[in-house]
């Protein structure tokens, strides 16, 4: 399990390390500028591996362009990273990403939570294009929890599972004992409700192993 700090301000890379982050995630979608230069504001000031991410307003971000435009937002990027995220409705853009040698997070972010079956099916969509298939849901209430522990514990692996909102904010400390690959989580602004701050996360790792 490698804690991810997902950042809207490069400047604080430097910060997420010191506190125990193994990945910094940019959230180009929730920043201003141009993201090469935030990319190399971030490779100055610490040398953790960086996940490009333009979150779609469909999954939970501020990306509201085409497929096509994202692709053409992220290609200036892909040589400075080492992972992309791509959503699965972007899977059609990964061949540049994939021939760049850049591991590809394969994203599906859901409002809702869905069946086990569906969950498994999913995993193999999101695989056949992406490296770490990372599949975000909304539980409804603790069997819904239930089941995604069991989805995660039971998924090839490597595996990133977690959860939207707040309400059941624990299930992201708990999902990495059971073979989530990526915690999400926050130094300064949260980039999503219910995140941890990198911080909060390495504590609790302490208490619970």
């Amino acid at each position: 399990m490698q804690i991810v700090s997902s950042l809207t301000d490069p400047t604080q890379a430097a910060a997420a390390q010191a506190q125990g982050a193994r990945i910094i995630e940019l959230r180009f979608d929730l920043m201003d500028g141009d993201p090469v230069d935030m990319v190399r504001q971030c490779r100055k000031a610490c040398p953790l591996p960086v996940i490009a991410t333009f979150r779609s307003a469909q999954e939970g971000g501020q990306y509201f362009g085409s497929p096509e435009e994202w692709a053409k937002k992220i290609a200036p990027v892909i040589p400075l990273v080492d992972y992309v995220d791509i959503e699965q409705q972007f899977a059609r853009q990964a061949a540049p990403v994939k021939e760049a040698g850049k591991t590809i997070i394969a994203s599906h972010h859901s409002a809702q939570m869905m069946p086990l079956h569906i969950l498994f099916v999913l995993e193999q969509e999101l695989r056949s294009y992406g490296d770490i298939p990372k599949i975000i849901v909304t539980p409804n209430n603790e069997d819904d929890l239930i089941d995604l522990i069991a989805f995660t514990r039971a998924a090839k692996k490597p595996i990133c599972t977690g959860v939207m909102g707040a309400s059941f904010r624990y299930a992201r400390a708990i999902l990495p004992l059971f073979g989530s690959e990526l915690v999400y989580c926050h130094t300064g602004e949260p980039t999503a409700a219910g995140q941890y701050s990198v911080e909060e996360f390495v504590a609790l790792q302490k208490l619970l192993s």
